[in-house]
């Protein structure tokens, strides 16, 4: 009875574990003859136990070895690539466990961010042909309706990211979050089908890098608004060129000013993954929602890019520091050329208005040095460093607001008040204003210690630009941006005024002589390079890119107009004929000699 025992053993082994492994100092030829059913005429065993046991381990794919097998955990995200059918149950819980790790920054190399997104978007087209109805998982929500082809009303679905999708009564408020779908969309699918299913897809993308694009990834700062994308789908069938755009709108906090929105969609014929695309998309700009209509259905996400992302800010500092190097060149001319007619011309030496000229051109030299200065040294050196670097800088930029109001001053006297504008020792009232009011405002400022490192950031907290300048955003718009505010309207105001009395003039004057019109224009032209008005360009700057190039073009050579406009002006060759820009030249001298 010794090998009924051993066969019975053997029997409840391979049914307890499933053929498992052979006890210890048990024979493995005897094993192997029995599974093989080789000794089946000695045993005393019915055939049929021997038949179950074999069937048992066929199923169990378990074959007889001595140590146990360890098993590596699968990895979801590489099991994607060798299961293409959407409607495996498995599949689908592969995409969600393969989203959910790669949806967070720093996720593992196994993302295969291209074949996610491509299974994500079969995942949507899944839901329309099998009608799940609902989705409730912490990265996507959806809904899947079926809508009549036939219908007489547009349709409203909520979009609130935490919620799924809801239609929206005629009766109830409408969603801060919400897509508006004409029924001219449903009328375009009737075809043979009196009703289509309607999908609905809210897709929290995480901050990792699933769709956010080729381009959005090497773009510093931008990103896609909230980390939610929404998806709209019928089915397999695109469709695109509706008669009657839909209408998206995504709420959002008060973004700064140097950001920029833009709707968008992914667009799968991009690159070899897909990238986000605007065609067929127009962007409705608000406070606190943005309206997106677009001509057909896909994924849509608000961008959020900043408008000044490192790359912009290097070139826009490039320019900014070639138009300061040229305009200090220019700024040496003029300064120059008043020393030499000084020395050569008398009346230089009575005359207020070159001086208040040159008093300009020197305040401008020194604020394009410290300029280029503080961009150069950044946030090298010491914090008392950085401080002193900051106060100059701030200094020279006050003297130079100072002195443009200073010119529009003096222009109002010389050619609107013209009569008792006499005051005595003029120019040292004016030095004493121009140099010594904004010493008192940097003392003060340094006083209450908001001078130090500056640092312009992107939306996603980077640095693109550092220097040394204000660390107190109060005392900017306070000494800064509401200075140059008053400085600047005053300015605005006088040539404005003066802009009507010379054009008054030369319409006058336009019967008796030819080019009246133009001299006007080149002299209104110099005297708003004096009083500042290309500065003026920088309230235009909300308003894009472009607008911000333009102003640090025509704002950092402000020094080579000064400069042309001082040539025309003083010049002894052609001094008989610039008087004829000549209406201000002839105030200025009787302007200046009543001082004497």
């Amino acid at each position: 009875m010794a090998p009924l025992s051993r066969k019975k053993e053997a029997t409840g082994r391979g049914v307890g574990r499933a053929g498992g492994n052979r006890a210890a100092g048990q024979s493995p030829g005897l094993e192997d003859l029995t599974a093989t059913g080789l000794c089946l005429p000695r045993m005393e065993t019915p055939r049929g136990l021997w038949a179950l046991l074999l069937l048992l381990l066929a199923a169990n794919g378990v074959k007889p070895t001595s140590a146990p097998r360890t098993e590596v955990p699968r990895d979801p995200c590489k099991s994607l690539l060798s299961k293409p059918d959407v409607s495996d149950h498995y599949y689908l819980n592969d995409i969600a466990r393969c989203f959910t790790e790669c949806r967070q920054v720093g996720s593992s190399d196994s993302c295969a961010l291209g074949n996610l997104e491509s299974n994500l978007l079969h995942y949507e087209s899944y839901l329309v042909e099998n009608s799940m109805g609902t989705v409730d998982r912490p990265f996507v929500k959806s809904l899947v309706q079926n809508i009549s082809t036939d219908t007489s009303e547009d349709m409203l679905f909520s979009l609130k990211p935490s919620q799924i999708p809801r239609q929206v009564m005629k009766d109830e408020n409408k969603p801060p979050d919400r897509v508006w779908l004409p029924k001219s969309l449903f009328g375009s699918l009737q075809g043979n089908r009196p009703t289509v299913r309607l999908a609905i897809t809210i897709l929290d993308i995480g901050s990792g890098n699933i769709f956010k694009g080729p381009r959005l990834l090497q773009e510093e700062g931008g990103s896609v608004l909230n980390n939610h994308v929404v998806g709209l789908s019928v089915g397999q069938a695109p469709v695109t060129g509706l008669s009657e755009p839909l209408e998206i709108t995504f709420s959002h906090q008060r973004h700064s000013a140097n950001m920029t929105l833009t709707c968008v969609f992914w667009d799968v014929t991009k690159g070899p993954t897909g990238d986000w695309a605007s065609r067929g998309c127009s962007t409705q700009l608000g406070a606190e929602q943005t309206v997106c209509h677009c001509d057909h259905l896909t994924f849509f996400a608000l961008l959020l890019r900043p408008t000044l992302d490192r790359a912009t800010v290097t070139v826009l500092t490039r320019i900014s520091q070639a138009g300061c190097g040229v305009s200090m060149i220019f700024l040496t001319f003029a300064i120059i050329l008043y020393i030499a007619l000084r020395l050569s011309l008398r009346r230089f030496k009575s005359e207020d208005a070159p001086k208040i000229h040159v008093s300009l051109s020197s305040s401008l030299f020194l604020l394009n040095l410290a300029f280029l200065v503080s961009v150069g040294s950044g946030s090298q050196g010491t914090s008392t460093a950085c401080w002193a670097r900051g106060a100059v800088f701030h200094y020279c930029l006050l003297c130079t607001f100072t002195w443009m109001g200073l010119e529009a001053l003096h222009l109002y006297l010389l050619s609107i008040r013209v009569f008792n504008t006499y005051f005595s020792h003029y120019f040292l009232k004016l030095s004493l204003a121009g140099w010594g009011l904004p010493a008192l405002m940097v003392i003060g400022t340094g006083i209450a210690k908001s001078y130090g490192l500056y640092a312009i950031r992107d939306q996603e907290n980077r640095i693109s630009l550092e220097l040394c300048w204000f660390q107190k955003e109060s005392a900017l718009y306070a000494t800064v941006h509401g200075y140059f505010f008053i400085t600047f309207l005053f300015g605005a105001v006088v040539l404005a005024l003066v802009a009507w009395k010379v054009f008054t003039l030369s319409s006058v004057a336009a019967n008796k002589e030819r080019g009246q019109n133009w001299k006007a224009v080149l002299t209104m032209l110099g005297l708003s390079s004096l009083v500042g008005m290309t500065w003026g360009l920088a309230i235009l700057t909300p308003l894009g890119l472009s607008t911000i190039y333009i102003f640090a073009f025509f704002n950092s050579l402000q020094g080579v107009f000064i400069f042309c406009w001082f040539t025309i002006l003083y010049f002894p060759s052609l001094s008989s004929t610039s008087s004829s820009s000549g209406t201000t030249a002839r105030l200025d001298q009787v302007h200046s000699t009543s001082h004497q």
